[in-house]
């Protein structure tokens, strides 16, 4: 569907993160309670790219896509058509398709009902459906900064008594 307001295209499939948002959302231009469209890259079935890519926007992947991916506070979905032969850093990640490579997300990584991951996961917040295929190692981690950072070590707080 095509929307005359803005000059995007809109498909209001969630998958693609195209959504209306509700204005609280970081990054929302608009007044409160009155939604925009996001903008989402998107990479067609007949597209094969092969390389490095650094987004600041949100992609769509119906297509293949090898080498590194770098989304830092995006969105990367992969379509159930999409494969990925690559490792990802990104805000969420959600898995229709077949991804082979480490999936990191300072948010959530959702695998979807027939998705196949050959590969690491690791964030705050993992999602994996019934009928998806993982093979790899699983790490919840705390916080967005641990999955920044690639820390592994837990943060100690130290408080100082005054003497007195």
């Amino acid at each position: 569907m095509w929307s005359s307001r803005t000059g995007e295209a809109s498909t209001g499939n969630p998958s693609l993160g195209n959504t209306p948002t509700s204005g609280n959302e970081p990054g929302a231009t608009g007044a409160e309670g009155v939604g925009r469209v996001t903008n989402v890259a998107i990479i067609g079935k007949g597209m094969v790219i092969k390389g490095e890519i650094d987004s600041k926007e949100s992609l769509h992947v119906d297509g293949e896509v090898e080498g590194t991916l770098r989304m830092a506070g995006c969105r990367l979905s992969v379509g159930r058509e999409g494969k990925l032969g690559a490792n990802v850093t990104a805000r969420e990640i959600e898995l229709l398709g077949t991804a082979q490579g480490d999936l990191q997300a300072t948010s959530k990584i959702t695998i979807r009902k027939g998705a196949r991951l050959v590969g690491d996961l690791r964030a705050p917040g993992i999602l994996i459906e019934e009928g998806a295929y993982v093979k790899g190692k699983i790490e919840i981690i705390n916080s967005s900064t641990d999955a920044v950072s690639g820390a592994a070590a837990p943060q100690t707080n130290v408080r100082k008594a005054a003497a007195g």
